[in-house]
């Protein structure tokens, strides 16, 4: 094995860990959030979901996939890593009913759809998180 492959790997696996800590970091941000509006939050137990949390709005019940973004455009598709390398997915129709979005700066996003088969999309302050959901419970 030479120096550079060892080299590569090992900035693959850092920048694994960087994109997967900015997940984990908008998922507990989402936690947060909606507990603080007062919802019930659960967690799925696998990672296969196409979803990453349920969220308890009273009446019903939302599978909601959260994604973080850093410079404003977020990108919906999913990635993972197998024996012959890296998949890409798009989500499907239906997979989830809730986006969230957390931006760098710490602003929250929503969108109360499932954006099937889209690479990537741009939050406008209309979909921040108080907005949608104060309209919602109207």
């Amino acid at each position: 094995m030479s120096v550079f492959t060892v080299v590569a790997h090992t900035a693959t696996m850092r920048l694994m860990r960087d994109t997967q800590r900015k997940g984990d970091i908008a998922v507990s941000q989402a936690v947060a959030s909606f507990t603080r509006l007062g919802y019930d939050v659960s967690i799925p137990l696998t990672e296969s979901a196409a979803y990453d949390l349920v969220v308890d709005i009273g009446n019903d019940m939302k599978r909601v996939q959260v994604r973080y973004t850093g410079n404003g455009e977020v990108d919906l598709r999913r990635v993972h890593s197998n024996s012959k390398g890296y998949v890409v997915k798009k989500s499907k129709p239906h997979a989830y009913d809730w986006l969230f979005i957390l931006q760098k700066d710490g602003k929250e996003f929503i969108v109360t759809e499932c954006l099937a088969n889209r690479r990537s999309i741009k939050p406008t302050d209309e979909q921040t998180l108080e907005n949608v959901l104060k309209f919602a419970s109207n």
